[in-house]
């Protein structure tokens, strides 16, 4: 149907028509698709054409690939330098898409999280997303703090705090928020506008990542942010 509707407007009786369904049938899966924003009918002629929903959806698409494809040689030496896995992440409605994810180099059974949707308040990726987007706190603030470890921030206090420490210092950093005994580092990556438009981390065991103290290594600190800056001169921006 949604094909169907890429090449025009058109009428119920159209639709059912070229899909071979009974009107009622049809008509149920546009009230559908109209309730997520996917499609709109024209109030005039009572005709369906794609939703502005479906469009922000398909350009959201094509930059989270432009994002992943820039970033693909960085992350992959990230990982061989760091000896850590690696993910690349981007806002999605209050919680962070993985959209590309290197296995630690090493023999260890791992499992592929592209895909995967990770808390902006407990990951290293998020806060490196949220502290620079607004509306990606509103976001999280309508979800709600859920707590995974006694470490995880939960109340708007102290995520506020905490992304004012990422913006004065320029990288996240997550130790049990989300795992016991995993940590992550993260920074954010900018566009030519200089606008934040995802984050790269590593993430690994606390004592790995971490020194004695459970605060991340300098090394890896800085391994981190200088990939996400080199994915970010990728995209244009002046970093």
């Amino acid at each position: 149907m949604l094909r169907l509707l890429a090449d025009g407007r058109l009428a119920l009786v159209d639709l059912s028509n070229s899909l071979g369904l009974a009107k009622g049938t049809v008509h149920g899966i546009l009230r559908t698709l109209q309730h997520v924003g996917f499609v709109e009918q024209d109030p005039e002629s009572g005709k369906y054409q794609l939703g502005v929903a479906l469009l922000q959806l398909g350009t959201r698409s094509l930059d989270v690939n432009e994002l992943r494809s820039r970033a693909l040689n960085w992350a992959d030496s990230l990982a061989a330098h760091s000896g850590e896995a690696v993910r690349i992440g981007s806002h999605l409605d209050g919680e962070v898409l993985v959209v590309h994810h290197v296995f630690r180099p090493d023999d260890s059974v791992q499992i592929v999280e592209v895909g995967s949707l990770l808390p902006l308040h407990a990951s290293a990726l998020g806060k490196a997303i949220a502290a620079f987007d607004s509306a990606a706190v509103a976001a999280v603030r309508r979800k709600g703090l859920a707590p995974y470890t006694r470490s995880t921030l939960v109340t708007a206090t102290d995520l506020n705090r905490a992304l004012t420490g990422v913006r004065t210092a320029g990288w996240a950093a997550e130790v049990e928020e989300l795992t016991m005994g995993e940590a992550a580092i993260a920074a954010p990556i900018r566009d030519e506008t200089g606008l934040v438009v995802g984050s790269l981390g590593l993430s690994g065991p606390v004592e790995r990542v971490c020194d004695g103290r459970h605060r991340p290594r300098t090394a890896l600190v800085s391994q981190v942010r200088d990939a996400a800056r080199a994915v970010s001169r990728e995209l244009g921006a002046h970093a």
